[in-house]
């Protein structure tokens, strides 16, 4: 049977998320597919899907993530970071006790514009492709779920770390500008790194340097050991149906993992009566 799970990979700051996928898909000759895009610039938890796995994107992806980052206040860029064309005298640098009385402005689910630096689709183009040739445009907002938002530490001269606990789709960028604009000022985002990712922790992750062809699978989490629905299970004739896509009746309802005959299969679907097999991962 084809090899199939999770990679939990830290993710170096200074390579693309791709990249990282490239060098996992080059060792194991295997589909790879990353669940959830990190910039360049940040470092950290990149859980890659092996082989079936790459089939758990929709599963992963509004996972609760938290980042440690680093702002840097009175200063603005058209990036949002400091990656872009920065200006270091764009606002005034307020102190920690400012910064940390706006800090619960950002928390909770707000509306969060995306940066025009982005990977969003504008009429069938990137954001960034057309931010980049000047392209006037605008990107809607779109509601976010940001749990906790913490000072850290000062950092440099009008710098600090934040943590942040927050939901799938989140800009951290973002938040560095909406935190700023709060205290009518501006800010840039200086580093980041993604600490955890749904269950995925950075300090089991590891480097896609140490992964070789004969060592991979020594650290690939199975496909059952990621996901936390409930489990459901078939025997003879009713897995039969479900394999062939057919409904089963069932009083449940959401998400479930799925076990025919004793084995893994995937993931089913329950709602209206019925149970039916929604994604096959083995």
């Amino acid at each position: 049977m084809t090899p199939s799970g999770i990679l939990n990979i830290d993710k170096p700051a200074g390579a693309s998320s791709a990249a990282v996928v490239g060098r996992v898909k080059r060792v194991t000759g295997l589909s790879c597919g990353h669940m959830g895009t990190l910039d360049p610039m940040a470092g950290g938890v990149l859980p890659v899907g092996v082989g079936n796995a790459t089939r758990l994107f929709d599963y992963l992806l509004d996972k609760e993530k938290q980042y440690r980052a680093a702002f840097l206040f009175g200063a603005d860029s058209d990036t949002l970071d400091s990656t872009g064309d920065v200006k270091y005298d764009a606002g005034r640098v307020p102190c920690e006790e400012e910064i940390r009385a706006a800090l619960s402005s950002q928390v909770g689910e707000i509306m969060q514009e995306p940066p025009l630096y982005s990977a969003k689709c504008v009429h069938g183009a990137r954001a960034y492709d057309l931010a980049r040739k000047g392209i006037p445009f605008t990107l809607e907002k779109k509601k976010v779920a940001i749990y906790s938002l913490d000072l850290l530490e000062k950092t440099g001269e009008g710098e600090y770390s934040f943590r942040i606990r927050c939901g799938g789709g989140t800009y951290i960028r973002a938040i560095a500008r909406d935190l700023a604009a709060a205290l009518g000022t501006k800010a840039i985002m200086t580093s980041l790194v993604r600490e955890k990712s749904g269950m995925f922790d950075l300090k089991d992750a590891v480097s896609p340097d140490v992964l070789q062809k004969d060592n991979w699978q020594e650290f690939l989490i199975p496909v059952r050991n990621v996901l936390s629905y409930p489990r459901a299970d078939f025997s003879d004739l009713t897995a039969k149906r479900l394999k062939d896509g057919l409904t089963q009746p069932f009083a449940g309802e959401g998400f479930y993992t799925l076990w025919l005959d004793g084995a893994f299969y995937g993931v089913a679907e329950a709602g209206g009566g019925v149970i039916r097999a929604r994604t096959k991962l083995c």
